[in-house]
């Protein structure tokens, strides 16, 4: 079962057809362009989402990370890997987010 998709990303899909099929569309071709596995796109994502802070992108992509496959042990590390780099606020943030994502999933 995929993930329901946030009222505001349903709600820009119907009024803005276009330019969300168009969205769906580009991101399509960036998935397809190399040879990375869907569980490698998510944790990519993931990572992307942590460096950006980007609390909903985040939740998006860890859902769609379950749903790949992987294990809440696996898109915790990605998170922790951001640490040393990004430091410990961010990283803290992202794994509260993570959180919620997996908490949820448990119910």
């Amino acid at each position: 079962m995929a993930p329901e998709l946030p009222g505001s990303y349903r709600k820009m899909k119907t009024s803005q057809r276009a330019i969300m099929e168009a969205y769906e569309k580009l991101g399509e071709a960036c998935a397809q362009a190399g040879p990375l596995t869907e569980r490698e796109r998510a944790l990519v994502k993931i990572g992307l989402s942590t460096g950006a802070r980007l609390e909903g992108g985040l939740h998006s992509h860890v859902r769609k990370a379950l749903e790949a496959g992987l294990e809440p042990a696996a898109i915790r590390q990605a998170v922790y890997l951001a640490l040393p780099t990004l430091g410990l606020p961010t990283m803290m943030a992202a794994a509260t987010w993570v959180e919620d994502v997996l908490e949820d999933d448990q119910k």
